[in-house]
């Protein structure tokens, strides 16, 4: 009898424990930290769609079914318990949480293979300066800047895989674009319109070099292509509806997805609040640099090239000797890939127009090249933070610092022998708090997108967005398809300079000096996640806004 009770207390054990790692495998009822990494592995597998006849499945169909399976993960998640983890393991729980946020808010709200013909874009003949391109983008992107040409033979064959995608993915936006967004649509065929021609240019580089598969995928991902060109155009005047989110759900996307505490409103006080600071400090520095000559901007390739290199050494000596920032070796190779070149007058874009005067404002906000070089070179060690966070979660932490280190190397010193270079800088900053501003109100269905184009096209200094209209077409069309990444520049530079104060303050109620290198090599160190939860990290200030998420 005795034997027999201890063998049935024996085997409820055995189960028990079976029972308890299996609920700790899966994420229910755990409190490992390893377990968030198994879901977040688990997540990143699911995320991509399945495939239907070679390309992605967007279909309402599928997408129903995975948001009932995606419900899981969500439950997966929040029956993990952080409330004894580090500041460190808790903020990739938010992290975590974010990106399956964006896939609840794509869902139900953005649904751009819905709404968007831009999400079909396929073919990428360039490298964002951001971990992800900038938008929404569908899961098998053709990515040509990852090619070296003329191609191997087993290049050949990586890109007839890549291009095969495009032939069923064209015919699958016809009976997925069932959207009303008038402009997203319109604009939008501006994208299918280029990859066209990009596939044109594809064809033409190879010549006679590509065999015989390859020039067939070629062929019948352009026919694909004109083909929904065309139905796009046709079905274009038939489309009425608004194209911005509104005002609520532009909110709930700013906070909840991409861990920004700020609503719409604040959103519009903070970018009118930074266009007036910087047209009023741009005329005092006019002011103060009245008796200095005018910058004068180069003429020719040679002048470019003479510049550009000069601009380059002085910048990188300028963050290694004034203890900016630790310079790595790939630091240099990474500027020198993106120091442009000449363009003639008439064809220069705003961006373009900076740089022929002075480049080092524009290499400044290129720090982007090297969180993306230390991306490669030094990875994160956390598998959550390695790579790019998804539905370009990243925005405020990698254009927010990129906008607020043109101010802050400026305050350092950058330009203390040519102060005229000063004038650019604010330059820069009211460019982007004007088209963060026409964003805002396009996204609350308060302007059109050509509306909106006004804001920051007038509201720009010197005329300089109204010398080449692509530019603008580009970004306000991009700011409309991806909600708050046209006022992430500001609003996070904004949230930058507040996670500067709270550091220093940090340091100086510890009795300890606040080092400008410690404090960039402190975030680089933790990677590109939202600036909310650097700062929680870096700082210890968690803000109130993650009282409100997850459980």
């Amino acid at each position: 009898m005795k034997n027999r009770n201890f063998k049935s207390i024996f085997f409820f054990l055995v189960v028990l424990f079976a029972l308890s790692s299996v609920f700790s495998t899966n994420g229910h009822a755990s409190d490992k930290y390893e377990d968030l990494v198994v879901l977040f592995k688990d997540w990143r597998k699911f995320e991509s769609p399945p495939m239907l006849h070679g390309a992605p499945d967007y279909t309402a169909k599928t997408w129903k079914k995975r948001y009932d399976s995606f419900k899981r993960f969500r439950q997966r998640l929040n029956e993990i318990d952080n409330s004894k983890w580090s500041v460190e393991q808790k903020v990739e729980w938010y992290v975590v949480l974010a990106e399956m946020n964006g896939f609840d808010f794509n869902y139900r709200v953005l649904q751009p293979w819905k709404r968007d013909p831009a999400f079909y874009k396929s073919v990428w003949t360039y490298q964002s300066d951001v971990p992800a391109h900038e938008g929404p983008t569908h899961h098998a992107t053709t990515e040509l800047w990852t090619y070296s040409f003329p191609l191997t033979e087993s290049e050949e064959t990586r890109l007839v895989n890549d291009l095969s995608v495009i032939a069923p993915l064209m015919k699958q936006g016809q009976t997925n674009l069932t959207g009303n967004a008038r402009e997203l649509w319109i604009t939008g065929i501006r994208d299918i319109r280029q990859q066209s021609i990009d596939l044109d240019n594809l064809a033409e580089m190879l010549g006679d070099n590509m065999n015989a598969k390859l020039k067939t995928t070629i062929a019948e991902a352009k026919a694909a292509t004109e083909t929904l060109k065309i139905w796009l155009e046709q079905q274009a005047p038939l489309k009425t509806g608004p194209s911005g989110i509104g005002k609520e759900n532009y909110t709930w996307y700013q906070q909840n997805v991409h861990l920004v505490p700020l609503n719409w409103d604040d959103e519009v006080r903070i970018l009118k609040r930074e266009l007036a600071r910087a047209w009023s400090s741009l005329k005092l520095e006019e002011h103060r640099n009245r008796h200095l000559p005018k910058l004068k901007a180069v003429t020719s390739p040679a002048e470019y090239d003479a510049l550009a290199e000069r601009s380059v050494k002085k910048f990188l000596a300028f963050l290694r000797d004034k203890e900016i920032v630790t310079v790595a070796d790939y630091f240099e190779a990474a500027l020198r890939a993106h120091v442009g070149e000449f363009v003639p007058i008439e064809k220069r874009n705003f961006f373009r127009i900076a740089m022929h005067y002075d480049p080092m404002p524009l290499y400044s906000h290129s720090y982007h090249w090297f969180e993306l070089a230390m991306m490669k070179h030094d990875p994160h060690p956390s598998l959550i933070r390695r790579n790019a966070l998804l539905y370009n979660i990243f925005d405020s932490r990698n254009e927010g610092t990129a906008t607020a280190v043109e101010e802050i190397f400026m305050q350092a010193g950058l330009y203390d022998d040519n102060p005229r270079v000063r004038e650019i800088i604010w330059i820069l900053i009211a460019q982007r708090a004007a088209r963060g501003l026409g964003s805002l109100y396009a996204h609350a269905n308060e302007m059109t997108m050509e509306d909106a184009g006004k804001i920051h096209s007038e509201w720009t200094p010197r005329g300089w967005m109204k010398t080449e209209k692509e530019l603008l077409v580009f970004e306000q069309h991009l700011y409309l398809r991806q909600p708050g990444y046209g006022t992430s520049y500001i609003t996070g530079k904004y949230l930058l300079e507040e996670m500067i104060a709270a550091y220093a303050h940090g340091k100086e109620k510890q009795g300890e000096q606040f080092r400008l290198k410690d404090f960039f090599d402190e975030l680089n160190a933790i990677g590109n996640i939202p600036i909310s939860l650097v700062t929680w990290q870096m700082t210890g200030v968690k803000d109130k806004l993650f009282d409100t998420l997850g459980k």
